[in-house]
């Protein structure tokens, strides 16, 4: 069997170098980062690919969001460090790596639109990586539509990534979240909660091409079908101060329809349960292997391994395991037939 792992992460040397110099680079998820040479240190990050056969990878860029990091300027030249940086890898080891999907200075959205395309016309990127908030800002504001817009006119998917810190508390009385909390099940939330602002905002019906991947197979929403189908078709049953069934006129199709429309990936580190759900959720055409490396408690290959043990316990026919494995992934990032 073949494998491309559509979602990982990875540092191209001059921007984490460049990372390195900002004040902070040590707190949190950036001194996470530090202590995981696999996401920054090629050679690590070939030993631990040597692991397994027949595995390539669609790189992105780890945490956090370029636009938290600076304002426009600062997270503008990071993002052309950054593409310029993972196209370089592709066109290298294109044996390792086969394509990257490109980061955005979200702050600055018209400077990320013309990143976009950049990335998309010189640099060969096979789609965008956007973050489920922007500095706190909700995706469906207009200012990012043109970001979706010049992904759906080049063909190219959106892989949609959770981003929520401990500075969200958990509940109203408290000023920051305890114990990862905010990433546990605010991660899920986040992705899940953007997904709904893009369905009922009405960016999905504004672009029918949209294709849209919600890491960690798709969040919230699988296990949760009941409320996002039945539950949301009575939109506006329990709010009195604004007529929200308006919002269920003005869409083409039921919501549990649109969610449907999204694709998944396999990056739910190591869970059998939550890789059926998902699977009996989105079926075998809208699901790609991913492994979300090198976040594991080994470092590396340990979600791949995990990930590559269910995916091959599966009672599936070989063509849909094909699918997941590795055809998925070559239709969405419009890959070359292996």
């Amino acid at each position: 069997m073949h494998y491309i792992d559509a979602f990982n992460h990875f540092f191209p040397k001059a921007l984490w170098q460049r990372i390195q110099q900002l004040d902070g680079a040590g707190k949190d998820i950036g001194r996470r980062m530090q202590g995981i040479p696999c996401i920054y240190d090629l050679e690590a990050r070939f030993r631990v690919m040597d692991e397994f056969r027949d595995y390539t990878q669609i790189l992105s860029l780890g945490m956090p969001p370029l636009e938290a990091m600076g304002g426009p300027e600062l997270a503008t030249e990071f993002a052309k460090l950054g593409n310029d940086g993972l196209a370089e890898l592709v066109e290298k080891h294109p044996e390792r790596f086969a394509g990257f999907v490109a980061a955005l200075p979200m702050n600055a959205p018209e400077a990320a639109v013309r990143e976009a395309e950049r990335a998309f016309t010189e640099l060969g990127a096979n789609g965008l990586q956007i973050h489920t908030n922007v500095n706190g800002a909700p995706l469906d504001e207009e200012r990012f539509f043109p970001i979706f817009e010049a992904a759906a006119r080049h063909g190219k998917p959106v892989l949609l990534h959770p981003s929520r810190t401990s500075s969200m508390p958990d509940y109203a009385t408290e000023d920051k979240s305890k114990y990862e909390i905010w990433w546990t099940f605010g991660w899920p939330y986040e992705t899940s909660a953007a997904m709904a602002r893009l369905v009922f905002s009405g960016f999905m019906d504004r672009l029918p091409a949209l294709k849209v991947l919600a890491h960690h197979m798709g969040a919230m929403v699988p296990y949760f079908e009941g409320r996002v189908g039945p539950g949301w078709d009575q939109l506006g049953k329990r709010t009195s101060d604004e007529d929200l069934s308006l919002v269920l006129k003005r869409l083409k199709k039921r919501p549990l329809d649109y969610f449907k429309d999204f694709y998944a990936d396999t990056a739910v580190f190591g869970s059998r349960a939550a890789t059926l759900c998902g699977l009996e959720f989105y079926g075998s055409d809208r699901i790609l292997f991913a492994s979300d490396s090198p976040f594991d408690p080994e470092k590396g290959p340990g979600y791949i391994r995990d990930t590559l043990r269910i995916l091959n316990s599966l009672d599936l026919p070989k063509e849909d395991l094909e699918k997941l494995c590795f055809r998925n992934a070559q239709a969405l990032f419009g890959l070359s037939p292996h």
